[in-house]
Protein backbone atom coordinates (compact mmCIF):
# COMPACT_ATOMS: atom_id res chain seq x y z
CA UNK A 1 0.00 0.00 0.00
CA UNK A 2 1.29 3.45 -0.96
CA UNK A 3 0.41 6.81 0.59
CA UNK A 4 0.86 10.52 0.14
CA UNK A 5 0.31 13.13 2.83
CA UNK A 6 -1.08 16.37 1.48
CA UNK A 7 1.05 18.32 3.97
CA UNK A 8 4.19 16.84 2.33
CA UNK A 9 3.17 18.51 -0.93
CA UNK A 10 3.04 21.89 0.82
CA UNK A 11 -0.63 22.31 1.65
CA UNK A 12 -1.86 23.07 5.17
CA UNK A 13 -4.06 19.98 5.05
CA UNK A 14 -4.34 16.76 7.03
CA UNK A 15 -5.42 14.80 3.93
CA UNK A 16 -3.81 11.43 3.24
CA UNK A 17 -4.27 9.61 -0.05
CA UNK A 18 -3.66 5.86 -0.23
CA UNK A 19 -3.64 3.33 -3.03
CA UNK A 20 -2.22 0.03 -4.18
CA UNK A 21 0.14 1.69 -6.69
CA UNK A 22 1.76 5.07 -7.23
CA UNK A 23 -0.58 5.61 -10.19
CA UNK A 24 -3.59 5.06 -7.91
CA UNK A 25 -2.22 7.60 -5.46
CA UNK A 26 -1.46 10.13 -8.21
CA UNK A 27 -5.01 9.91 -9.58
CA UNK A 28 -6.52 10.37 -6.12
CA UNK A 29 -4.09 13.17 -5.28
CA UNK A 30 -5.10 15.02 -8.45
CA UNK A 31 -8.78 14.69 -7.56
CA UNK A 32 -8.11 15.86 -3.99
CA UNK A 33 -6.07 18.83 -5.24
CA UNK A 34 -8.95 19.91 -7.50
CA UNK A 35 -11.71 19.40 -4.94
CA UNK A 36 -10.04 20.50 -1.70
CA UNK A 37 -7.49 23.03 -2.91
CA UNK A 38 -9.07 24.53 -6.02
CA UNK A 39 -6.38 23.51 -8.50
CA UNK A 40 -7.60 23.38 -12.07
CA UNK A 41 -7.69 20.27 -14.22
CA UNK A 42 -4.94 21.82 -16.34
CA UNK A 43 -2.72 22.21 -13.28
CA UNK A 44 -3.10 18.64 -12.05
CA UNK A 45 -2.90 17.16 -15.56
CA UNK A 46 0.38 18.97 -16.19
CA UNK A 47 3.37 16.58 -16.07
CA UNK A 48 4.94 18.94 -13.53
CA UNK A 49 2.29 18.00 -10.98
CA UNK A 50 3.15 14.31 -11.20
CA UNK A 51 6.89 14.97 -11.15
CA UNK A 52 6.50 17.08 -7.98
CA UNK A 53 4.19 14.65 -6.19
CA UNK A 54 5.56 11.25 -7.22
CA UNK A 55 8.79 11.44 -5.16
CA UNK A 56 6.70 12.15 -2.05
CA UNK A 57 4.71 8.91 -2.32
CA UNK A 58 5.94 6.29 0.10
CA UNK A 59 5.03 2.86 1.44
CA UNK A 60 2.39 3.04 4.12
CA UNK A 61 3.59 1.94 7.52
Amino acid sequence: MKELRCRDVGFDCEGVVTGQTEDDVLRQAAAHAREAHGLSAEQVDDPGFASQVEPLIHDRT
